[in-house]
């Protein structure tokens, strides 16, 4: 089958190095090996991105490649070069880069978590991208979309004078131009740990702003792309369940409700 240029980087490595506690509790070793839904959450996103066919290589940014040849669904697209393991650094930043290294652009990035992407989701983000003209993009879907997808899907929702949007752990680069703005955090450990790195990289009046919703969503993302100098645009997807990430206990049984439920849906469709 024919793929597309985009390159994906999915993030599947340990934050800080430690055992997440679903993984603790599953008894497995990463938080992406956890099982939602009858296989590991890794799978899930996998799945959904090699489905897509804009989508070229898929990168596995892991600490220990080994861990994915021992998932027998990936070992043909590895043996293909579909699928490829890449080191995972000590932070979130480094990561993305090393994942970056010599990767053809544009690169679509997302986690291992984020279970419940699809196919159409992806196209719906490279389309936005391309809409808008975008340097970058962050994914978001709206409240509503959320509480239509689960009632208990999502808790956190950034509030702005247009609506409340949740973040769907979905981003994108057009080029390596665009790998300017994740170099502003990459010294340091992870970037959330150190505010005054983020208050230097966005502007304290940029990120008070962002917290308190004050103006547009559209609004809050053209002060950024002034900051830095590129086009960085929201993009609207439709599918709410896209914003459900596997955090906790809550949010897995969430995701297993719904990738069961879909599942039954495309059994009947057959």
């Amino acid at each position: 089958m024919r793929t597309g240029g985009t390159t994906a980087i999915l993030l599947a490595g340990r934050r800080d190095g430690a055992t997440d506690p679903l993984a603790q509790a599953a008894g497995v070793t990463h938080k992406c090996l956890v099982p939602v839904a009858g296989q590991p959450m890794l799978l899930h996103v996998v799945e959904a991105l090699v489905a897509n066919r804009r989508i070229g290589q898929v990168r596995v940014v892991i600490e220990d490649s080994a861990l994915l040849a021992g998932l027998p669904p990936l070992r043909g697209l590895l043996h293909s070069g579909r699928v490829v393991g890449v080191a995972a650094q000590p932070n979130l930043v480094d990561s993305v880069l090393a994942g970056a290294d010599g990767a053809a652009f544009p690169l679509l990035i997302t986690t291992a978590d984020n279970v419940m992407l699809t196919p159409e989701a992806v196209d719906e983000m490279l389309d936005g991208c391309m809409a808008q003209g975008a340097d970058a993009a962050v994914a978001f879907t709206r409240r509503a979309s959320v509480l239509a997808a689960h009632r208990q899907g999502q808790r956190k929702f950034y509030n702005f004078a247009d609506d409340s949007y949740s973040n769907c752990n979905t981003y994108w680069l057009r080029d390596r131009a665009a790998l300017k703005a994740a170099e502003t955090f990459r010294s340091g450990g992870q970037f959330v740990k150190h505010p005054a790195r983020i208050i230097g990289a966005f502007g304290l009046l940029n990120l008070i702003r962002f917290r308190f919703g004050i103006g547009t969503l559209d609004q809050a993302f053209a002060r950024f792309s002034r900051r830095f100098r590129l086009t960085i645009s929201p993009v609207i997807l439709t599918d709410g369940a896209v914003a459900i990430d596997v955090d906790n206990a809550r949010s897995h049984g969430v995701a297993t409700a719904l990738l069961e439920q879909r599942m039954a849906m495309a059994q009947a469709a057959e």
